[in-house]
């Protein structure tokens, strides 16, 4: 029987979990987000890899710990995500439509403290663009 346990260990992909990412609220105008938050290097480098669902108004935060260029792709990923670059005062630098399962880099146009990944179209069905503000940002 322990055998068996550390088999279905071994076979579940690392980051199918949501609950071990803690959750905050964000709000972009009138738009209301429960975001996971990934604001350790592990906790970012796992993402939303595996995940195979996203609810509506739900997303992940990445927070750096300094603003810099930051590139995001989707290797292992499996629902299409767009996400939103946001500076260190929490605007939004410019948002980008990512693929699932490809490597191709989306980056920020300018230096950024945060990413904002949504469903895809997310943003864009609530017409948010690039200058907008994001509160609650975890700090």
């Amino acid at each position: 029987m322990r055998q068996l346990l550390l088999l279905v260990a071994l076979a579940l992909p690392i980051g199918c979990e949501a609950q071990d990412f803690p959750r905050t609220s964000l709000s972009i105008g009138v738009h209301l987000i429960q975001a996971e938050v990934a604001a350790t290097q592990e906790m970012r480098a796992r993402g939303l890899m595996y995940r195979e669902k996203l609810g509506q108004n739900e997303g992940m935060v990445f927070r750096f710990p300094a603003p810099r260029q930051i590139c995001m792709w989707m290797k292992n990923t499996l629902i299409p995500l767009s996400v939103a670059f946001i500076g260190d005062d929490g605007r939004i630098i410019n948002i980008e439509d990512m693929q699932p399962q490809t490597t191709s880099e989306h980056c920020s146009q300018h230096a950024a403290r945060y990413a904002l990944e949504m469903r895809q179209g997310w943003f864009k069905q609530r017409n948010i663009k690039a200058g907008e503000l994001v509160s609650g940002l975890p700090k």
